[in-house]
């Protein structure tokens, strides 16, 4: 665990830096030898994948950051509502446009009493959010934690209240079962008083879905295969990516959008620091990413399975994105 004083007021701890290297070998080897070949999203996230990211919240075609923007701004001052004092805890933080709808809604006082933690995978990103946000609120006081919010949850346990947020809707890039782990490991860190907020895109048209992951400029598709950068860079292998192609398509049966990455050829990949040769035939695909679309009655069983209570659930004028405020269940 690294520990680094940014500033008077900003603080990280990056518990990446001793397991990142074993944690993506592993991963890497075991996605890419199923019969189905994949690998997590979680690795799209690097400095450059980050700033493609943001690009991709800008697209025409990319509906869900414009929703979720305009709902949150009618909701934040409910779901800061009696909120002075403890910690403001955002996973998967990123850049810090979404959080500020709500540090906009506290006072000078509660500000000095309140933390902010964000957790998220990329130093670089946090840094920059970081000291962007200090600038604006000067009683803004930050502890960030660099690491994988998805296996060390138990780094924002505190006896302060909390609101824990989790924005983008990225709550659909969990399988079931990491979904319902995730779920879990959540309803035991909430104290009586706290709060879990999740912003979930809802059920639409296919054309609506598929277009907002295949927009006309390739800024997506640039996302998409730069995780076979990383893996190059890290694991010192040779893919490239000009020899897949970007592919998302909507899984009715799931209900998810599935981002894949399909060679274009016979390809030969090596990956040295794994000892590991990896062959794909023309057509073959590998899975990058989910994209979980929700509808209310699956909402209520994620919140029952883990012993949740909706406290308030807010949606658009079109019912079609929501952000649910969770409690624990004391029944």
């Amino acid at each position: 665990m690294e520990t680094t004083l940014i500033s008077s007021r900003i603080k990280l701890v990056n518990l990446l830096n001793e397991s990142f290297k074993s944690q993506i070998s592993k991963d890497v080897l075991s996605g890419l030898i199923k019969a189905q070949k994949s690998l997590p999203c979680k690795y799209f996230y690097d400095t450059r994948g980050s700033k493609l990211f943001e690009a991709i919240c800008e697209l025409p075609e990319y509906y869900v950051t414009r929703m979720e923007m305009s709902l949150l701004n009618q909701c934040a001052p409910l779901i800061t509502d009696g909120f002075n004092k403890g910690n403001l805890v955002e996973l998967g933080s990123g850049t810090n446009w979404k959080i500020r709808t709500l540090i906009d809604q506290l006072d000078d006082q509660s500000l000095n009493q309140i933390n902010y933690i964000p957790v998220d995978v990329s130093k670089s990103a946090m840094i920059e959010a970081s000291n962007e946000l200090v600038d604006i609120y000067p009683n803004l006081k930050i502890k960030g934690f660099i690491a994988d919010f998805t296996s060390q949850l138990n780094i924002i346990r505190d006896k302060e209240p909390m609101i824990i947020v989790f924005f983008g809707s990225s709550i659909g890039n969990f399988n079931e079962q990491d979904r319902e782990l995730f779920f879990n490991e959540i309803a035991k860190l909430l104290k009586p008083e706290d709060k879990f907020v999740l912003a979930l895109d809802m059920i639409k048209s296919v054309e609506t879905l598929e277009m907002a992951y295949n927009d006309d400029q390739g800024i997506t598709s640039e996302f998409n295969k730069n995780i076979l950068k990383v893996i190059n860079r890290e694991l010192n292998a040779d893919f490239d990516p000009d020899h897949f192609e970007h592919q998302a398509i909507f899984n009715n049966e799931e209900k998810r959008i599935e981002m894949h990455l399909k060679a274009n050829r016979q390809i030969k990949a090596t990956i040295d620091s794994l000892d590991l040769t990896v062959r794909f035939e023309k057509g073959e695909t590998i899975h990058t990413e989910n994209s979980r679309k929700y509808s209310k009655d699956c909402v209520k069983n994620m919140a029952r399975q883990a012993n949740l209570s909706i406290y308030k659930w807010h949606t658009n004028n079109e019912d079609n994105f929501s952000i649910v405020e969770f409690k624990k269940n004391l029944n």
